[in-house]
Parts: C-alpha cells; structure tokens; sequence
C-alpha cells in the first residue's frame, strides 16, 4: 500500500506491505526507488510489516529545497515512527547511502533499532576514496563531477531528461508488474531527483565525520552485506576500465565494508557472491537470508 505523510511539512510517499511481526524499515541509496526493492519486500511482507520511504525528491515526495543531509533522513524517519506508532524496536535495513542514514539513526536513538542490516553500505570514511589515485575512474564518478550533473539536470524539463538519460528496465525488473516497471521508468524524470542528489552528494562526506564523531557504544546486533570484490573487478574491465584502478578501488571499497562489522560490538560480515552494488537486484535472496538471520538473533535475545 503507498500511501503519504506529511513530515516537515513535505508531503513523503510511504509504502507498506505486510502488517504482523517485526517492523521492517528499508532506506534506499541516493537516487533509488523504493520500487527496486520490490522481490524482496514481497517476500519479507508475507511475515512482517515491510515500511519504505521515498526521501523528499524521490517518486512522488515532495521538496522544497531544503538541505539534504542524513541528520534530515534520522529526523524524517523518527517523525515517520511516531506517525505510524511503531512502539516496538525495529529492524534497520540501509543500502548505500541509505545505510549512512541508518548508521547515523542508530547513534541517535538506539533505543529504537533491534537490530541493523547494512546493505554495500556507504562508509563513515567514505572520504579517503578520494585519497585513491585513479585518473580514469576519476573522469565521472567525483563529487564534483556528480554535483555538476546534478545540477545541470534539476534544470530541465522531463521531456529533456527522458532524450538524455533514456531510462529502461533491468531483466528482472521487466518480470515486475507492470505499474512497477512504470512507476521506475518515470523514476528518473523527475527534476527534484537530482536537486536533492546534488545537497545529499555535497554534505555526505561531512555527515560521515559527524557519525564517526557521535561515540557511542553499540551492542545491537549487525549484519553488514558487501558485494563481490572480483565480480565488480570483471565488470569494471568489461566496461573498458583499467584493472588495476578498479582493484584499487575495490580493494579500499571492502576494506571499508569490513570496518563497518565494528560498529557495533554484535557484527558479522556477509559477501554476496556474484553481486555488484545493487544487491537488492542481483542478490536479494542474501538480503532475505540476512534480514530473517537477523529476525532470528533479535527473537533469541527477547526470549
């Protein structure tokens, strides 16, 4: 069911499915629909009361131009708490960026949070990947670079995006419904997209010294999830990249996915294979496995 909240005075798409056991609150990467997720949320809904939002920006959220950090995302989700009236401590799931935004929730209100799923998440440390040398990657993937396009992009019409970025569907994706594969398609058109991508890109790497600098002591239990270091080596080859840059890149990509078990004392480390960034497509199965493992060790310790 999507349905929408007012929440600062934005107006957030939310969608739930399920209605029984354990809360489930998944945070999408930046620029990420929550209708990626969509194999997965039908599948953990059959047992528990699934809750995604779209951040202001995204799908049908509305934004006002405000500033986007994830001291923001921590506000919008405990206000989203309070309006469903979750009592009961929940289940955190974060991807990418999403999972900087779970980081920061957990240090504010871990009193709320039962237990973390970190999803190939963003690092707190995110910042020393610039400190990597690698000319070509560098191209097109600095913030610089990202805040450019961004910005360029929030300036234009949806027709003009849609000649430009000619959105289409993954193979798995063209197995969902059909008002889903709609709804990701229009996904990408829409220029508030990439207004809130461009103040989430330009305070993320400040967001992360702000978590790091929140100590604070965590025992709540952890699953982090990280993609498959020689999977992302071939496609970064197949797309013509030079090796030796994109191993280098990889390699500090999990050595920061290793640091993030520590962030509680109760963590563990799931590598799934075959996967690149988007495990919620390439692997949701290991996202199921974890998030029920998780269920698991939360029920255990209530018992």
């Amino acid at each position: 069911m999507r349905h929408f909240l007012t929440v600062n005075q934005n107006k957030i798409e939310v969608l739930q499915k399920g209605r029984n056991g354990i809360p489930i609150i998944i945070l999408t990467g930046m620029g990420c629909s929550f209708d990626e997720w969509y194999e997965v949320t039908e599948t953990l809904s059959q047992s528990n009361r699934v809750i995604m939002i779209h951040r202001p920006g995204l799908g049908e959220s509305e934004f006002r131009n405000e500033e986007r950090n994830t001291q923001a995302v921590v506000n919008e989700i405990n206000e989203i708490i309070h309006l469903l009236k979750l009592c009961e401590p929940l289940l955190l799931v974060g991807h990418s960026y999403g999972g900087l935004c779970v980081q920061h929730f957990v240090k504010i209100h871990p009193k709320k949070v039962a237990g973390i799923v970190l999803v190939d998440s963003t690092s707190v440390d995110l910042k020393s990947l610039d400190d990597l040398e690698l000319l070509v990657l560098n191209e097109d993937s600095t913030d610089e670079y990202w805040m450019e396009k961004c910005h360029a992009y929030s300036r234009m019409k949806r027709e003009e995006l849609s000649a430009i970025i000619k959105p289409a569907l993954t193979e798995k994706q063209k197995e969902f419904p059909n008002d889903i594969q709609q709804r990701l398609l229009n996904f990408q058109l829409n220029p508030d997209l990439y207004k809130s991508m461009h103040s989430e890109i330009s305070n993320w790497k400040k967001d992360g010294e702000n978590i790091k600098n929140l100590i604070k002591h965590l025992d709540i239990p952890l699953i982090v999830i990280g993609r498959d270091q020689e999977h992302c080596i071939r496609l970064g080859i197949m797309e013509g990249l030079p090796e030796w840059e994109v191993r280098l890149f990889e390699e500090k990509w999990q050595e920061l996915i290793r640091n993030q078990v520590n962030f509680t004392s109760n963590g563990k480390l799931i590598v799934a294979q075959n996967s690149g960034h988007c495990i919620h497509m390439d692997r949701p199965d290991i996202i199921v496995q974890s998030i029920r493992e998780m269920k698991s060790i939360i029920n255990y310790a209530e018992t």
